[in-house]
C-alpha cells in the first residue's frame, strides 16, 4: 500500500520536473526527454527533487507520470496537490521575527491558506 507521503513525492509534475501549468505537449516532451536520458544512463536524470526530499526517477515512473497527466480528471488531482512554481521562498524576503506587524500577520495567515498549495485555497473557499 502506498503512503500519502510517497504519493505526494511521486506527483507526476515532480517526476517530470514540470509546473502544474505545463501544456500537454510540454508533458510529452519532458517525458520523452527523461526516458531518453535514463536510457543512455545520464546520472543527473536518476534523481528528482520533491518537497519531501529527493527521489529516484525510473523509466516506469516517467511512463506512469505521463499516463496520469494525459487523463484530464487525474491531472486535475495532481495539479491541486502540486505546489506553485515559486514555492521556494527567498530567504532574504522573509519578515523579521521581532517585527511589530506580528499580530497582523498572525490573523492574516489564519484566514488565508497557503498560496503554494491550490487545494488548500479551494478547500478554504468551500468553508
Amino acid at each position: 500500500m502506498t503512503t500519502a507521503r510517497e504519493r505526494f513525492a511521486e506527483n507526476p509534475f515532480h517526476v517530470l520536473a514540470l509546473p502544474p501549468t505545463a501544456t500537454r505537449a510540454e508533458v510529452e516532451r519532458a517525458g520523452q526527454k527523461w526516458l531518453a536520458m535514463l536510457e543512455v544512463g545520464v546520472g543527473s536524470a536518476r534523481i528528482y527533487p520533491t518537497p519531501v526530499g529527493p527521489r529516484v526517477r525510473t523509466p516506469e515512473l516517467v511512463r506512469a507520470a505521463m499516463a496520469e497527466l494525459r487523463d484530464p480528471e487525474r491531472r486535475l488531482v495532481h495539479e491541486l496537490w502540486c505546489p506553485a512554481e515559486d514555492s521556494d521562498p527567498d530567504p532574504d524576503s522573509a519578515p523579521d521575527s521581532d517585527s511589530d506587524s506580528d499580530s497582523d500577520s498572525d490573523s492574516d495567515s489564519a484566514a488565508d491558506p497557503d498560496p503554494d498549495f491550490p487545494v488548500l485555497q479551494a478547500l478554504a473557499w468551500l468553508r
